[in-house]
């Protein structure tokens, strides 16, 4: 028996000194002290023994699963260090070597469009105000004079949830709901997303961002909107474009306008040019003088209090201010397209 286990003694030591990585340690471990291995086969059979050799044999079993263990822990050490060194050897940095050049990441187009708008009007006085995205018709429509059956809520292709509650379709709710909760004077802007029935295409989306002002107080007049805006597109597009203001139609304001810019493409010199169809002038935003009846829903005296509100699409003001041509390269993520636009 003494000897059969001064054998495996050697046998382990042998096997032990080859294994150089943390797996052949274990697969040895599971050879020589699993509950299959010889040593534990030993065990078992010490009931075949005599009563005499029988605790001598066990004293032996014992204390050469001792020895293995020990031989197995200051192996696994050494392997431990070893692995530890080659790691080091193999992961040192040489910080003399010239580093690999990559390309820094941009702000997106219409993230830098906002945040210019934002330090703009928030220059002039306004505060930043934030609504929600899922809506109550009477935030987005009603209180807005568009009430049931209005033709202009034909025109707006809303996305309804239940028959009161709507994605928003502009962020004018957020007017709205400021315009109740506050009294005069209220001057705010607000930003989001807003959602539309509209195909996808080069210039439409349902899904798509706006930015709207509203300012109310005693004796606002148009000529305030009109200063208003041109400090916005001289900020925007720089000190030589030219603003025009063209009669239109809004539920929620009246007098209401378009206001268009000098082409930022052609600068204004009628011809071929694809942007402005040759006219010279680009379309970018509505606005107008609160209709009275509006400021009337929302609590507020006609009587006393004037104002104005605008608001425009951030998707047609990066295109234009990018010279991008269609719209879906906006949501596409391709930062080919879309890095390093500042």
């Amino acid at each position: 028996m003494r000897d059969k286990i001064q054998a495996l003694l050697d046998e382990a030591r042998s096997a032990l000194s080859e294994a150089d990585t943390l797996q052949a340690l274990e697969a040895l471990r599971v050879q020589y002290l699993g509950k299959k291995g010889p040593l534990s086969l030993l065990l078992r059979g010490l009931g075949q023994l005599s009563a005499v050799d029988r605790p001598e044999a066990g004293k032996w079993i014992n204390a050469a699963r001792g020895e293995i263990e020990s031989e197995f822990a200051a192996r696994e050490t050494d392997v431990k260090k070893a692995a530890r060194l080659a790691a080091l050897a193999s992961e040192t940095i040489d910080v003399t070597e010239p580093r690999e050049d990559y390309q820094l990441g941009s702000l997106h187009p219409i993230s830098i469009i906002l945040d210019e708008l934002v330090d703009l009007f928030v220059g002039m006085g306004y505060e930043v105000v934030e609504g929600p995205e899922v809506e109550y018709d009477l935030y987005n429509f009603e209180l807005l004079n568009q009430p049931k059956h209005h033709p202009a809520r034909d025109a707006q292709d809303t996305f309804y949830i239940e028959d009161n509650i709507v994605l928003r379709s502009h962020t004018s709710p957020v007017q709205a709901r400021t315009m109740l909760s506050r009294k005069p004077p209220i001057r705010i802007i607000s930003s989001g997303r807003c959602y539309r029935a509209d195909e996808v295409d080069a210039t439409h989306s349902p899904v798509f961002h706006q930015i709207e002002g509203l300012y109310i107080d005693k004796d606002v007049r148009m000529s305030d909107l009109k200063g208003t805006l041109e400090a916005f597109a001289k900020r925007i597009y720089g000190p030589d474009v030219s603003v025009r203001f063209r009669p239109s139609f809004f539920p929620f304001t009246e007098p209401s306008a378009e206001v268009d810019l000098t082409c930022p493409a052609c600068k204004g010199a009628l011809g071929g040019c694809r942007v402005c169809k040759g006219t010279g002038w680009v379309e970018v935003l509505g606005c107008g003088m609160v209709n009275p009846k509006v400021l009337e829903l929302c609590g507020i005296d006609s009587g006393v209090y004037s104002g104005f509100a605008f608001g425009m699409g951030l998707e047609r003001l990066a295109m234009q201010r990018f010279g991008i041509p269609d719209m879906r390269w906006l949501f596409e993520g391709d930062a080919r397209l879309m890095g390093g636009r500042r």
